[in-house]
């Protein structure tokens, strides 16, 4: 299979018939992340749209599928900046912190863009994402990115919105992804969409 992706047209379908349920919108997500491992393109925005089209409720099928496209489309262009920085068969850390990500960010971009993310969401991912190949600090950037994407999920600019002391911070929701992405390094699949689904359950919670 070629690692290109394939234009709009190629694409297959919008998902039918999307289950609004936690533990399918975890597996989806859980999906998108196996397929984009095993560089099957089609499959994971297929899986991602699935769940974009539920937690973005403010948006259309076809925009949902398109904030799907951008985020995969940012993850194969993670992979062609990670591929320029191999020496030897193992990534160079230096080069990667120094290479043109401005593909990934532009992905971002786009898929805040059409969601209605605030648009921080882009540089703050990608930071995420260099942070997390070389070694840096990538948990706080997407806990904060992920508190970004929350808000438009939920249509609610101030989430967390706290009761007590103790403001800072991002919200339980954004750490239980963040606690997701870690189970999906260890690919430790089970156990991801457990984590997950709570978070989703929130969504669909704060929607009805």
């Amino acid at each position: 299979m070629s690692d290109i992706p394939p234009t709009q047209a190629q694409l297959p379908s919008i998902p039918q018939d999307v289950e609004r349920s936690a533990s399918v919108m975890a597996d989806k997500l859980c999906d998108g992340f196996i397929h984009h491992d095993q560089r099957e393109y089609e499959a994971s925005v297929q899986a991602f749209t699935a769940v974009d089209m539920v937690q973005f409720d403010h948006l259309d099928d076809a925009e949902a599928r398109l904030a799907a496209m951008g985020y995969v489309d940012a993850l194969w262009a993670k992979d062609e900046v990670e591929e320029s920085c191999r020496v030897n068969g193992r990534i160079d850390a230096e080069q990667l912190t120094e290479a043109d990500w401005s593909p990934v960010r532009e992905a971002f971009e786009r898929r805040a863009s059409i969601a209605g993310i605030d648009p921080r969401y882009a540089e703050l991912t990608t930071e995420a994402w260099i942070n997390h190949k070389t070694e840096g600090d990538y948990l706080t950037p997407t806990m904060r990115a992920q508190m970004l994407e929350l808000r438009a999920a939920l249509q609610q600019p101030t989430y967390p919105e706290k009761p007590r002391h103790g403001q800072y911070g991002f919200g339980p929701e954004p750490v239980q992804y963040a606690l997701g992405i870690e189970l999906h390094d260890m690919r430790r699949w089970e156990q991801a969409r457990e984590a997950m689904t709570p978070y989703f359950q929130y969504i669909l919670d704060e929607q009805a």
